[in-house]
């Protein structure tokens, strides 16, 4: 249920050139309120895509140990297990949505007449 590996991801996105439409962004000058990414203020969308999945990677793991606890006996907790899955399940709706919009604006932008 997990996504292999972020090298997989940062492959297939290095096969597709990204580097070069993609660029550095301030997002505290697109949305005052945002908030900041490790620290840093800047980010290239490769790296904010990069790091949305291994969070999402990140929660499926932890349900599937919650789970596997559950299974084993070692936990009795059944709410925390189904918090975790949900969690794990709505991160993962989420970032397929993203990849699905950002599938829908290359073939937009494919379609565009030079």
């Amino acid at each position: 249920m997990s996504i292999e590996t972020i090298g997989g991801m940062k492959k297939i996105l290095g096969n597709h050139a990204a580097g070069p439409w993609t660029k550095e962004v301030d997002l505290k000058s697109v949305v005052p309120e945002a908030f900041e990414l490790n620290g840093t203020k800047k980010s290239s969308f490769l790296e904010m895509l990069s790091e949305s999945v291994a969070q999402v990677n990140g929660l499926q793991q932890e349900a599937n140990v919650a789970i596997e606890k559950l299974v084993t006996g070692e936990s009795k907790n059944l709410q925390e297990t189904m918090i975790a899955v949900e969690k794990a399940d709505i991160a993962f709706k989420t970032i397929n949505q993203i990849r699905l919009k950002v599938i829908d604006a290359y073939k937009e932008i494919m379609k565009m007449q030079v």
